[in-house]
């Protein structure tokens, strides 16, 4: 089996490239004529289609992309590529810097070193050496009409102070924060023809950076609408270029593994290294390292495995006689806001729903004050401890709506009957009994399966947990907003309460008559 050349996810070309749309096919010859270097059949196809350039090589041209993230999995040759971009762009186009980064400076000089070391030994280009500086914190190549190529630190001062051309980021999946990027990238913005080149493999919920910039391009391809996880990247000048497994593969798929290993047989990477570490990574570990899929399982998962997805049911929804209790929620910086929907369907099990999740908070309130003259609503949220609590009890003002706190002990106690809900339609073991009991169902809502996954939880003591805003990767307010409504829904009630005939219509939800 040989790794595919061609990547299973990328950014379609805007021509047929060839040597006068893209300047890959000279990097390709420079690779093999000037630095004696045979490349792979993947990396060919990444220099032809990352290099694509707008205009015309006989008049004025430019690059397509600003910023290019190229995905594949550890061991496939991601640095030999690195090499060839920063030489060629050094000898070839003449720029004037180019800035190198990685996971630690140690491996961003691997590629420095590999650069100066072709430089050195080849004789056309060692006559262009003027300088090689290896002072720490001061690491730079420098050639003759000061041409530079330096190397830094993944820090909050990466490339800060320059005026770079080319900006090589590796390892970005280990970027937590937006500190490195910000600093790196904008110092390309003075650059006509700059370009940041990303590389990484599969990165695990903490990796933001990494997740926002492969969701902005992916949202280019397919036209979906781009999840948001901070940032922000212009997709008409962003490329993908991603060797990956498919989703749901299995890991002894060889196919699979060759989609995400396209050096797979033709160097030293082997069916039986790969298989090796099939056999002693953790499952998490290998699918993210070596299939270069976006695991989200890496960190613990708030449910019982499968529970989440086994209660996926597009066919879902709250029952016409049901009574509805909403729930409100902000993600930890306010930044955006949810508002979730609970009621019981006709088999007596619960409905949960995202009913709406925009941007700030001055929208929520207009959007109960439109509902509430159309018939009582119950409005459920964490009132102490809780970025949403001011909002919320704002809300409450409103004629018609039910102010439903859940606050000390309803608060894990609604959270334990959520979970108990929700792990209700956990798929048995071999000789286990099913959980039993009444059961939560949702439709597939990415903005509401995304923290089911990986809402991390923190510990309150006595075997008791509770959602953590602060340590969750992506928003949990879309779930927390669930499971206040559920709360709210069946907490232990003293008297009866008069059910309301709801509008709740399956095809436009939440629309009152």
């Amino acid at each position: 089996m040989t790794g595919s050349t061609a990547p299973r996810l990328f950014t379609p070309p805007k021509r047929k490239l060839n040597r006068a749309t893209s300047l890959g096919f000279a990097m390709i010859e420079y690779a093999n004529d000037v630095l004696g270097k045979q490349l792979y059949p993947w990396q060919e196809w990444a220099l032809k289609h990352a290099f694509e350039i707008e205009g015309s090589f006989t008049g004025d041209w430019r690059f397509r992309y600003r910023t290019v993230l190229l995905m594949v999995s550890r061991q496939n040759g991601k640095t030999v590529l690195s090499e060839v971009i920063a030489s060629f762009f050094l000898n070839v186009l003449g720029v004037e810097s180019i800035f190198g980064t990685s996971l630690s400076l140690d491996k961003a000089e691997e590629v420095w070193e590999a650069v100066i070391r072709d430089q050195e030994e080849i004789p056309d280009l060692f006559s262009e050496i003027e300088r090689i500086a290896r002072t720490n914190g001061n690491k730079r190549l420098i050639l003759k009409g000061n041409r530079q190529y330096k190397v830094g630190a993944p820090t909050r001062r990466a490339g800060r102070g320059d005026s770079n051309d080319l900006v090589m980021l590796d390892e970005l999946r280990e970027h937590r924060d937006w500190e490195t990027w910000s600093a790196a990238v904008a110092s390309t913005n003075a650059k006509p023809n700059g370009m940041v080149i990303c590389f990484s493999n599969a990165g695990d919920p903490d990796s933001i950076v990494l997740r926002q910039i492969r969701s902005q391009a992916m949202s280019s391809i397919d036209g979906a609408k781009s999840d948001d996880f901070g940032g922000d990247v212009d997709g008409d000048t962003l490329g993908l270029f991603e060797w990956s497994a498919p989703d749901g593969a299995k890991t002894d798929d060889l196919k699979a593994l060759a989609m995400a290993n396209p050096a797979l047989s033709y160097g030293l990477l082997t069916e039986r290294a790969l298989s090796a570490n099939r056999r002693t990574f953790p499952e998490a570990k290998f699918r993210s390292e070596c299939m270069c899929q976006q695991v989200a399982t890496i960190l613990r998962q708030p449910f019982p495995e499968g529970a989440w997805d086994a209660g996926i049911d597009e066919t879902s929804h709250i029952a016409g006689e049901s009574e509805i209790y909403f729930g409100i929620d902000l993600s930890q910086d306010r930044r955006w806001c949810s508002i979730a929907a609970c009621g019981l369907r006709e088999d007596g099990n619960f409905h949960i729903e995202v009913v709406a999740r925009r941007v700030g908070t001055d929208w929520a309130e207009d959007w109960f004050r439109a509902r509430a003259p159309r018939g009582k609503m119950n409005l459920a949220f964490q009132s102490r401890g809780a970025p949403v609590a001011g909002l919320a009890e704002q809300i409450c003002t409103i004629d018609g709506i039910e102010r439903c706190a859940i606050e000390g002990a309803e608060l894990t106690n609604g959270w334990g009957r959520f979970w108990d809900a929700v792990a209700a339609s956990a798929p048995a073991l071999p000789g286990e009994t099913p959980r039993g009991g009444v059961a939560v169902y949702h439709l597939p809502q990415p903005v509401l399966d995304a923290p089911a996954h990986t809402c991390q939880m923190r510990n309150m003591g006595g075997g008791v947990e509770l959602p953590d805003r602060v340590k969750s990767p992506d928003d949990i307010a879309p779930l927390v907003a669930c499971s206040m409504a559920f709360a709210a829904a069946t907490r232990p009630r003293s008297k009866e309460f008069k059910v309301y005939e709801s509008a709740y219509a399956s095809g436009v939800p939440l629309i009152f008559v």
